[in-house]
């Protein structure tokens, strides 16, 4: 058999790590691709480079979180070249208009100014508690979590911040989408939330979405769960 391409991209502040145990499961039946958006300041910029570096013409696509916009927008750009598409623990709403996007950019910046006054550790503590389920706070997960942030500067954080701020609209781009695309969320997810995920469903045009909860997780899944994860990626990749 073949294997497929699969492009696997990253969520705010996570590297490759995110996906470690994916990459490794998923072997016999693809190579797999972690693209990095460096200092990249808009989703746009993010989709084109995925696009530009592209190991292949034709590809499979996960997005995990941020990542997940960032495959929406690839898909924007350029539906032909993707063969399939899952989005995991993500959003599809540009910045809400009014009281609540001040509220969103506030809370982006407050966080931002502790990473620059206090490092990216100790921004990560403050966040990244309510990107796990309750039960995988201070534990090794945790500091997993915690290194892979501080792996990060602020100047990075505060691109994809600019970037996540100026998301554009990716409703229309799931009303057009004409590829098997699976949709994963951590049952738990409170940044991103299963019912956001039952709205993105559907919005795909049956027979393409199909939609999965891995239970007992938080909204950072593919490390939370690994094990559900990767068979719910496999069961995608050979549909």
């Amino acid at each position: 058999m073949t294997k497929q391409v699969l492009l696997l991209l990253p969520g705010l502040l996570c590297d490759e790590a995110v996906w470690t145990h994916q990459r490794a499961a998923l072997s016999a039946i693809a190579d797999t691709v972690v693209p990095d958006y460096k200092s990249l300041d808009s989703i746009s910029a993010m989709a084109e480079k995925v696009l530009r570096e592209a190991p292949s013409q034709t590809f499979a696509l996960a997005g995990h979180s941020m990542g997940g916009r960032v495959a929406l927008e690839v898909v924007r750009k350029a539906p032909e070249r993707v063969s399939r598409l899952a989005l995991l623990d993500t959003g599809f709403e540009p910045i809400a208009v009014g009281e609540a996007g001040e509220q969103e950019r506030a809370k982006r910046m407050n966080l931002l100014e502790i990473a620059k006054t206090r490092g990216m550790r100790a921004m990560g503590q403050q966040w990244a508690p309510g990107m796990v389920h309750p039960d995988r706070v201070a534990t090794p997960l945790f500091d997993e979590i915690l290194a892979m942030i501080e792996r990060r500067t602020p100047a990075e954080f505060e691109a994809q911040i600019t970037a996540l701020l100026g998301r554009p609209d990716a409703g229309p781009v799931l009303s057009l989408l004409r590829c098997p695309t699976r949709l994963i969320c951590g049952r738990q997810d409170t940044w991103s939330s299963y019912a956001r995920h039952e709205i993105m469903q559907q919005m795909v045009p049956v027979p393409w979405s199909r939609l999965s909860a891995v239970e007992d997780c938080g909204h950072m899944s593919t490390m939370e769960r690994p094990d559900a994860v990767s068979a719910l990626l496999a069961q995608w990749l050979l549909q």
